[in-house]
């Protein structure tokens, strides 16, 4: 029989009647005050009714108190079955309850907190660590055994030498191949973790962002692009142009901002041309110049009718 059927049932009369116990089962689990008045009753069954009480407790709108009463079959006395508390049509409730996995965003991750990955990760798969042997023979056994031989022989001979050498090349290029093989980690990164990360990065730094959109130029012709080794370097970079929004982040090849290091190159400053002449010093002009180094014409006159 349907819970339809069943609440459409006539209420047990002494069951119904049972008000005041109900009121008092739920003020003995809440507390006096808070149970308000009563709001309705649903028969839940022969001789089974609900009473509903208005909840005046704060921050429970439209809650109501929720007892449930029986009778046995023949007897007269009516008992207690369940007091609960339960959320009306109108009620407030909590959003609905979503697991930490799915609620996690990107920064999140603080100092101190760990987040775990599973065992079946999509985005990871193993390493190799050499026990999934190749076949016999094959091109891929004989490059991973003499590759780890020569990754033992390039270990050996870093520990050997003075910490200055060890800080030049404490990468050499035998143990970097082997790591970007990920034969030193249990885990690497699967093809589809390596899609799941390009399509973030493209949908953050991409050419179809309105930075990119309204960028002079692309980001795979300016200077400030760090390439990425591996098969995301055909399509990524590292911008390190401190201005930049991107500084630090992957960016697309087609990313692109005002910060493109051939986008607007400043002239040089203006050298003003060599002067001709000195216009900075002072020039001296005599104020008679006729007086300059000569004799007025009366004064020879004068000079000579004295002489005679």
């Amino acid at each position: 029989m349907s819970a339809a059927t069943t609440r459409s049932r006539t209420p047990d009369r002494l069951c119904a009647e049972a008000v005041d116990l109900a009121r008092a089962a739920a003020e003995e689990t809440a507390a006096p005050g808070v149970v308000g008045e009563h709001v309705s009753l649903v028969s839940e069954g022969d001789r089974v009714v609900t009473h509903f009480f208005e909840c005046k407790e704060p921050g429970y709108r439209g809650w109501r108190w929720a007892v449930t009463v029986a009778r046995a079959s023949r007897a007269k006395n009516v008992t207690l079955d369940e007091t609960v508390l339960l959320p009306g049509p109108d009620s407030l409730l909590a959003p609905e309850w979503v697991p930490w996995s799915e609620r996690l965003r990107p920064g999140d991750l603080g100092p101190g907190d760990l987040l775990p990955t599973e065992a079946e990760d999509l985005r990871l798969e193993p390493g190799y660590a050499g026990e999934d042997v190749p076949p016999p023979k094959s091109a891929i056994e004989e490059t991973s055994h003499d590759l780890a031989e020569r990754v033992e022989a390039e270990d050996a001979e870093l520990t050997d030498r003075t910490p200055a050498e060890t800080a030049t090349n404490a990468r050499g290029s035998i143990a970097a191949v082997a790591e970007e093989l990920g034969m030193r980690r249990a885990r690497v990164l699967s093809r589809y973790g390596l899609h799941v990360a390009a399509d973030r990065w493209e949908e953050s730094f991409g050419a179809k962002t309105p930075m990119a959109q309204a960028a002079p130029a692309p980001c795979v012709t300016c200077g400030f692009l760090l390439p990425l080794t591996g098969s995301l370097g055909q399509a990524f970079g590292v911008c390190a142009n401190e201005f930049s929004p991107a500084d630090g982040r992957v960016v697309s090849l087609s990313y692109g901002c005002g910060g493109h290091s051939e986008a607007a190159v400043m002239p040089k400053p203006p050298q003003p041309p060599v002067p001709v002449f000195d216009s900075l010093a002072p020039d001296v002009f005599p104020l008679h110049p006729e007086r300059e180094g000569s004799v007025p014409e009366g004064a020879l006159q004068d000079a000579d009718l004295g002489h005679s």
